[in-house]
Order: structure tokens, then C-alpha cells, then sequence
């Protein structure tokens, strides 16, 4: 019989589960406790009984992932880490610093199948999905490896959310778990490359969430050639489900777009994605891609990255730049993952 994985459990679902063993619920809540307190093992909980934990070990078991590589950067608080799970797998994680605390990447799935052409964890597909559990102890081994409390969670790491989305919804439950990380749900950002079905159900849930499109183009022409979703969905598809989501949740959506020298940063392509984002309650990320050793893409000219930008301020789309943090760890999603695989 496959043992039952506590840290994949809301609080609730564990008392029930402890009712189910005939144990008193609250007993749940102290395991709960256990988890977010850093308990790795059931014979770390002291404060149950020895039966209990014996009927526990026997019944249950807490997913642990171990630190496989971290690579601290020289340059800012930056630091990537990869976690061998316990089917000796490896995903990666980023962690960050920042005047308003410190902010994790997590990865989704081991690899993904999206098959964008810019991104290195796509190169060799999807391994497997993530349970909440190996969601979960991503944050908390970096919470313990840093000392200090993780305050702000994205979902922008190896994998795509909504093709995981099972797990995902039941991540986006226990992390906000009072007893648990407590992570308020504006201080998580899930990102997509617009899986547009499960765009509706995700704003169906009234998370206010944040929600960023990877979007990269301006043109379905475009999109096509650099991201395979776009057979799939028009852009017109995605923005008709970010509309749903601004009714349903009053949030803004931020649209990603990585800028690919002589791909994606003209100026025609910077006016057409003004004229679509008109309107919209969005934002958008300009991201200068990082180089990926397997892939030919480049970099802009500051001058072009620039232009890009004041097109669309021009036009009222609110327009940021982002700033590249852990450029010397290998910071692009992927990378590390590949150079150790």
C-alpha cells in the first residue's frame, strides 16, 4: 500500500486523514504544526505519542528534498540551488533578496513540454509532474538554508503551472495555510505560457493571485515560431481569458515578453502589442534573454530594449524592465538542471 504523503495534505485533510486512523482530528493540526516548523521525519514530532508515530510511519511518510548543488552569486544575494527528489530527480530553485523580503522561484514539474525555443528546461521535455509536497519543501529547505522567512513565492521555474494543475491548486491551498507558510495569495505569482482552458478554471477559483502571461509576441505568426502553445491558443484566446480573470479576481495581469535580438524587439512588434494591451488592466515585464548555450538567440542593444519600452509607456501600457539578478549563477530557468543532468 502506498504510504499517504503528509506534506502534500491541507491542515483540514489531515485531521481527516487522522480521523480515518482513528485518532482525534486534532491531532492533525499538531502534525501540520510539525511540518512548518521544520520537522522532517515523524519521530522529529515529540509531542505525539510513540504508538502514533509508529502507526504513523507505518501509514505515512514527509516528502524531503535534498540539496543537491547551490550556487551563490558575487554580484547580489542571488542563490540557485538543485534539489535531488527522492526518485533521485533533480529540479531547481532560485532564491532572491529584496527590499520587501526574500522571494523564491519554484519549479513545477522535473523538465517541461511546452517546447518554447528560447527556455533551456524545455530541451528535453517533461520528466514528471511535481507533487504539492515537492512544491512545498522547495520553500521550505530554502527558508532553513537562508535563516530568514520566505515572504514572496514565484511559480515561474522549471515547468508549466497549468499543465501540472492539480497539484498546483492543492500548492495554492497549503501554502497559504495560517498554521502553515501563511503566504498571502498577492505575495504568489503563477506564470503560464497560456494554457487557455485551464486560464478559465484557475480564475474560476477567485485566488487573488498574480497572474503572469508569457506571452513574447506580439503576432500569432511570431508566436508560433517560438512558442508551440500558440498553435493552440491565439493571442486573441489569451487575452479574452485574461479579461475573465480581471472580472473574476479585480487583479492585474503582467504579460512577459523576452526580447530576442532580430526575433521580437522591433518597433512595428512593440506597436502592435500596444494597440492589443490597450485597455487592459496588465502590466508588462520586458525580459532580455539570457543566453542559452543550446539555442542561438541574443540579447538586444540596451538602445533597442529601451525603445521597446517607451513605445509602450507612450501608448499607457505601464512598462518595466527586469532586472537580471544571479546572471553569474546561471539564472536562466533550465540551466543548471542541464549542466548537471
Amino acid at each position: 500500500m502506498e504510504k499517504i504523503d503528509l506534506k502534500s495534505l491541507s491542515e483540514e485533510k489531515l485531521k481527516e486523514f487522522m480521523q480515518t486512523i482513528d485518532e482525534k482530528a486534532f491531532r492533525g493540526t499538531q502534525v501540520f504544526r510539525w511540518i512548518y516548523k521544520g520537522a522532517e521525519s515523524i519521530d522529529d514530532m515529540t509531542d505525539l505519542s510513540k504508538s502514533l508515530r509508529e502507526k504513523l510511519s507505518e501509514l505515512a511518510s514527509i516528502t524531503n528534498l535534498s540539496i543537491y548543488k547551490k550556487m551563490s552569486s558575487k554580484i547580489d544575494d542571488t542563490r540557485k540551488y538543485l534539489f535531488s527528489l527522492e526518485d533521485r530527480n533533480i529540479i531547481e530553485s532560485v532564491m532572491m533578496k529584496y527590499k520587501h523580503g526574500v522571494s523564491v522561484c519554484i519549479s513545477t514539474q522535473v523538465g517541461c513540454r511546452m517546447g518554447c525555443s528560447f527556455c533551456a528546461s524545455t530541451i528535453d521535455g517533461l520528466e514528471r509532474n511535481l507533487k504539492a509536497s515537492e512544491m512545498i519543501d522547495q520553500i521550505l529547505k530554502i527558508q532553513k538554508d537562508v535563516g530568514e522567512r520566505v515572504s514572496n513565492v514565484v511559480m515561474m521555474g522549471s515547468g508549466e503551472p497549468l499543465d501540472n494543475f492539480e497539484e498546483v491548486k492543492e500548492f495554492l491551498k497549503i501554502v497559504n495555510e495560517k498554521n502553515g507558510l501563511n503566504i498571502g495569495y498577492r505575495h504568489i505569482t503563477l506564470s503560464t505560457c497560456g494554457i487557455v482552458p485551464k486560464m478559465y478554471e484557475l480564475s474560476d477559483l477567485k485566488l487573488p493571485i498574480n497572474l503572469a502571461i508569457s506571452l513574447h509576441a506580439a503576432t500569432d505568426e511570431k508566436r508560433k515560431d517560438i512558442m508551440p502553445i500558440a498553435k493552440a491558443y491565439s493571442i486573441d484566446d489569451i487575452l479574452k481569458a485574461c479579461r475573465y480573470h480581471i472580472e473574476k479576481t479585480n487583479r492585474r495581469i503582467t504579460f512577459e515578453y523576452s526580447l530576442i535580438k532580430g526575433v521580437n524587439d522591433s518597433k512595428d512588434e512593440a506597436k502592435i502589442l500596444a494597440n492589443k494591451l490597450k485597455g487592459l488592466l496588465c502590466h508588462v515585464n520586458l525580459i532580455p534573454i539570457n543566453k542559452v548555450d543550446e539555442r542561438s538567440y541574443e540579447k538586444p542593444d540596451t538602445k533597442y530594449i529601451n525603445t521597446f519600452k517607451d513605445i509602450l509607456k507612450s501608448s499607457g501600457i505601464e512598462t518595466t524592465i527586469r532586472r537580471e539578478m544571479g546572471s553569474d549563477i546561471q539564472g536562466a530557468c533550465g540551466q543548471l538542471r542541464r549542466r548537471n543532468l
